[in-house]
């Protein structure tokens, strides 16, 4: 099993509260609500725009403050079922080391963007959405672009750099996707997105969950990215336009946890065995892997009709093959300086592997995180692309900030 599947399919428990508050209902209530209470946009990103490109097109946009200085725009480019406000930590923690803006972008039926077309998500489609979308905000010059993706994110930056849409890019940024890995891992894609709940009672479940089955490991993160994923199912809206919370809602979503016990998980009870249920087939997968399918009381699962997802990832699966064919060639070949960031070095494929070799680009691994590694550590992925643009004088350093050499 390559280190893709294994990193998207593998859960870990969340760090446990301090004992002394086991037992106290008082303490037991605050620490949830504090825990699991939805972030908000704007504690990380200086404005949100929803930009029309034509009548078919319309894309939500969130952009740090202009640098004190000149530096370049990071056009950060999300992951499949993810949106723009998985950037947030990475978008506060980089542009307090190097001066640079940040533009977070709602991919085509994500977020809070809003197309004719939500299921087409071929890369070309993508691709010229974004290029439209670059010659929309800067009509009379481009500024220097540096491209970040993530997953499929950094698929279509790939896609997106080779077909040279726009000017003035000057580099990349790939974080955990490979083509060999990538290519192996989509067997086992439609099951694992089987395993997932449809439904969830409420935003802070929702945050729960992301945190319980390790999706993401950093509860702050997932605090700001979660409510980005999924949408209210009265309203239709995205569950960003539902913040922030009332103190009320907190505290029903306290009482109606979706969870036994909110600080474990049963080991004897994570998985079902094969073949239990409709979704047996999923949770088999699960039970020979490392994932946690986090427990939750048939009650609270047939109730849970609140929130669902933002996207339907299972009916994009004709494109899959099509984001991620040819993806290592096609990096190697960018006329770019090229840097790739992996969760593990089982990551790499054969042709990354000689052209790492060959010095073709440079290499990051960043250990104890999972696939989505740009939230689960921050501060580490900003201060490896912060020295990276630093080494090739693309940006200035904002502080006392020191780069770090390269090393695998």
């Amino acid at each position: 099993m390559s280190s893709l599947q294994r990193t998207m399919l593998k859960g870990k428990l969340p760090p446990t509260i301090p004992s002394g508050r086991i037992g106290r209902a008082d303490s037991f209530k605050k620490s949830r609500i504090r825990d699991y209470k939805p972030g908000m946009w704007n504690e990380f990103f200086a404005e949100k725009e929803d930009v029309t490109v034509d009548e078919q097109r319309t894309f939500r946009v969130y952009r740090t403050k202009k640098p004190e200085k000149p530096g370049p725009v990071l056009l950060l480019l999300h992951g499949g079922g993810y949106s723009a406000l998985t950037w947030a930590h990475f978008c506060s923690e980089v542009t307090s080391m190097i001066h640079c803006q940040c533009l977070c972008i709602d991919l085509r039926g994500h977020g809070d963007s809003k197309v004719d077309d939500e299921d087409d998500l071929s890369a070309d489609t993508i691709s010229k959405d974004i290029g439209d979308l670059i010659l929309k905000l800067y009509p009379e010059e481009v500024p220097q672009l540096f491209l970040v993706g993530h997953s499929m994110g950094g698929a279509i930056a790939v896609h997106f750099a080779s077909m040279s849409l726009v000017p003035n890019l000057i580099g990349i940024t790939v974080i955990d996707v490979v083509e060999g890995t990538a290519m192996e891992a989509l067997a086992s894609m439609q099951s694992f997105l089987r395993s997932r709940p449809k439904y969830f009672q409420s935003i802070p479940n929702a945050i729960e969950w992301c945190i319980r089955s390790g999706q993401v490991r950093n509860v702050d993160s997932a605090k700001v990215s979660m409510p980005g994923q999924i949408i209210n199912c009265t309203t239709n809206q995205l569950a960003t336009n539902d913040l922030p919370l009332p103190d009320d809602v907190l505290e029903e979503a306290h009482h109606n946890s979706m969870f036994p016990n909110p600080f474990s998980i049963s080991e004897d009870e994570e998985v079902s065995p094969p073949g239990d249920g409709e979704e047996g087939s999923a949770e088999g997968l699960a039970a020979g892997t490392d994932f946690k399918k986090p427990v939750t009381t048939k009650e609270a699962t047939e109730a849970a009709r609140n929130y669902t997802w933002r996207i339907d990832l299972s009916k994009s699966e004709k494109y899959w093959v099509g984001w991620f064919s040819g993806l290592s060639d096609k990096f190697l070949n960018l006329r770019l300086p090229k840097q790739l960031l992996l969760a593990s070095i089982d990551g790499l494929d054969r042709t990354l592997t000689v052209g790492q070799m060959q010095g073709r680009f440079q290499m990051q691994v960043l250990a104890r995180c999972g696939h989505a590694v740009h939230e689960d550590r921050p501060h580490e992925v900003a201060e490896v692309i912060s020295g990276y643009l630093i080494r090739n004088r693309f940006a200035e350093a904002a502080s006392e900030f020191r780069s770090h050499m390269p090393s695998c």
